[in-house]
């Protein structure tokens, strides 16, 4: 290691004395005082190519850095499988949501299907609507109380069912039923013929010229 004193240092690197001393200030030029003088001092080629050992409180810095990128690393892991798990539960309740509204919407389409059917068989008889609405309303698909012969086709019901409901009498019947025949001779569009009984659509037909009293 080689020692210079300021102007030496100066003429070395061909700057002002100002110049050396700034450096000395900025660190970028090494110094020792002897004797109350000060002298810049020069690393040999040797030395400056070797490396600087760590002092004891850069050990202490790089291990501080290194548990902290571990401990972040942890966190992130963490917080990654919180994600994982959060984004499996909202799918999973979306998809129970979706289930129970599914669910709803069927018992709701079945009950609707009842209730329509139970209306259009029961305007035959030509009684108040309201109290038919709060007839169906009230009773349930598998009610035993109508005691009714209906055989569905689509939406049509049986000659017998719609007499039973009107209470026609048994000679008024016969009359009725004799109408009706004669139409089915005529193929009458507004009857269906199956294995010998008369159906009828009230939902979508009038059949007040045949059924009058």
């Amino acid at each position: 290691m080689e020692k210079l004193t300021i102007v030496d240092a100066a003429e070395h690197f061909g700057v002002s004395k100002e110049a050396i001393h700034n450096r000395i200030r900025r660190g970028s030029l090494n110094c020792v005082v002897e004797n109350g003088v000060k002298y810049v001092t020069l690393l040999s080629e040797e030395e400056s190519v070797a490396p600087t050992p760590l002092s004891q409180s850069d050990n202490r810095y790089t291990q501080y850095i290194e548990s902290e990128n571990c401990r972040l690393r942890e966190k992130v892991d963490v917080l990654e499988k919180e994600t994982v798990r959060l984004r499996n539960q909202r799918e999973q309740m979306l998809l129970d949501e979706r289930l129970t509204i599914e669910k709803i919407y069927k018992e709701r389409d079945a009950q609707l299907r009842s209730i329509l059917h139970l209306v259009a068989t029961k305007f035959v008889s030509h009684g108040n609507e309201e109290a038919v609405m709060e007839e169906a309303m009230g009773e349930h698909p598998n009610d035993s109380a109508i005691n009714v012969e209906i055989i569905e086709i689509d939406e049509w019901v049986s000659l017998k069912s719609v007499l039973k409901l009107k209470k026609v009498d048994d000679k008024t019947k016969k009359k009725i039923k004799k109408r009706f025949e004669a139409a089915t001779s005529t193929e009458d569009e507004r009857l269906i013929v199956r294995e010998g009984k008369i159906f009828l659509n009230p939902a979508e037909y009038d059949y007040s010229d045949l059924l009058k009293l």
